[in-house]
């Protein structure tokens, strides 16, 4: 108001003091004796406007920045979980050029909370955990950094707080396409699962692809057999090679994939020349890692699309974000380059759909499964349908004891075709394997 005040002062003072100087030299002019000489005034049109102040410039405005970090509890290189992880913060980054993304490795939960505060100091944002086991520590001091997201992946655990949010994405379904395509390509009837260890994370994945190979078996009239054997954790090559080894040699399995997140397993298949299915990244196009003479399918997690949400969310400036986040097929980002992806899909050396199944299997395949991978797809795209929701849940009398929630005795129908089971319960109780599973021991 000041300075509005300030410049009309200022013109009315030009309008009674101007004239009066120019009274002043005519007057002393004349009084002199000088006869001034005459002039013509300038054409109206090329007169010089009266002087105007120029108008202050708005400030520009400044887009608000974020940073994106996350920890990752494993190596980055040479893995597909850390490594989908990692690639998903990259191209957050390359998207949004105010947001930065940064991140630790091999995080344990006793350095979860050490590196959170030393990245939240820096500038952090939003603060991932990317494992259940390590990321929980996080809601300790979601408290303390209201301003701050936390998040975390789900393994079974479902605590939330308001700034601490809890995600994964539903793996289940590119899994369940996974599965149509091993039970074509088996000849010996026989597929083999090298996995973690028994969580309802492991269990609920491991699932959706053996409903997909079910259903492919019966579409052929085949027979087939689905071996698990646990190693014990997440990284360790060594053992899963071993496990590998003993499902070929002792089991007769010809199609192999895993629940683990080194690359033997998959040396194991191409040293053996029998067909692997890959998990969690497109292994061939990304990582360079064998070829689709080996790799048949893989599936491919997009968590970029679960950090788009939770970014577009904290720069809104939304107090109470969504805390509990399962997106699927449904849902999708697109990319820097203007590339549209789902949460999951199946791929394999760069490609989509059902034109990621290897060019070497695809002859292999019949018909009815490549048009029932791509009908399904289809379906889940729009959510039209849903495997989980399609088929009955019978346990097998395997799987691992929650608190007050114990393994359901074989045969036990727990869940009627055609009735759509909750999130939480996907997320949080899918505790048991499906029948028509070994597990070994």
């Amino acid at each position: 108001m000041k300075g509005k005040l300030f410049r009309k002062g200022t013109e009315a003072w030009r309008m009674i003091v101007i004239p009066l100087l120019l009274a002043a030299v005519v007057i002393a002019s004349t009084s002199c004796g000088a006869t001034p000489a005459p002039t013509e005034a300038p054409p109206a049109a090329t007169q010089a406007p009266a002087p105007t102040e120029p108008e202050a410039e708005a400030p520009p405005e400044t887009e608000e920045g974020a940073t994106l970090a996350i920890e990752h509890f494993s190596i980055i290189e040479g893995t597909t979980w850390s490594a989908a992880h990692d690639r998903a913060g990259k191209r957050i980054a390359d998207k949004y050029p105010n947001v930065d993304y940064v991140f630790r490795e091999e995080v344990g939960p006793d350095l979860t909370v050490p590196y959170a505060e030393e990245m939240i100091a820096n500038g952090a944002d939003i603060v991932v955990g990317n494992a259940e086991f390590m990321g929980l520590p996080l809601q300790d001091i979601a408290d303390q950094y209201p301003d701050v997201y936390f998040g975390s992946i789900i393994a079974s655990d479902l605590t939330t707080k308001r700034n601490f949010i809890r995600l994964f994405p539903r793996q289940y379904q590119a899994l369940y396409l996974e599965g149509l395509v091993a039970a074509a390509l088996t000849e010996t009837g026989n597929i083999g699962i090298v996995s973690a260890f028994p969580s309802v994370q492991v269990i609920r994945r491991q699932n959706g692809f053996i409903l997909g190979v079910q259903d492919g078996a019966e579409m052929l009239g085949k027979e087939v057999s689905i071996y698990i054997q646990y190693v014990g954790d997440w990284y360790l090559p060594n053992e899963e090679r071993d496990i590998a080894t003993t499902l070929v040699s002792q089991y007769n399995v010809d199609v192999l994939t895993q629940q683990t997140d080194s690359g033997s397993p998959l040396d194991v298949a191409q040293e053996q020349g029998i067909w692997f299915v890959g998990k969690d990244m497109d292994i061939v196009g990304f990582h360079g890692w064998s070829s689709t003479d080996t790799v048949a399918i893989s599936f491919d997690t997009r968590w970029e699309v679960l950090y788009e949400h939770m970014l577009q969310e904290w720069l809104a400036g939304e107090e109470n974000p969504e805390t509990v986040l399962y997106l699927g097929m449904e849902s999708s980002m697109t990319l820097a380059d203007g590339a549209e992806l789902l949460t999951v899909d199946i791929m394999n050396d760069g490609k989509v759909g059902v034109d990621a199944i290897s060019p070497a299997a695809l002859p292999l395949i019949p018909d009815e499964i490549v048009q029932a991978v791509e009908q399904r797809r289809e379906q889940m795209i729009s959510g039209e349908w849903d495997p989980f929701t399609e088929h009955e849940f019978v346990s097998n009398g395997t799987g691992l004891d929650l608190e007050g929630l114990p393994i359901p005795e074989a045969g036990t129908v727990v869940k009627p075709a055609g009735e759509e089971p909750t999130a939480e319960w996907l997320l949080a109780e899918f505790n048991f394997d499906l029948e028509g599973v070994e597990v070994l021991e």
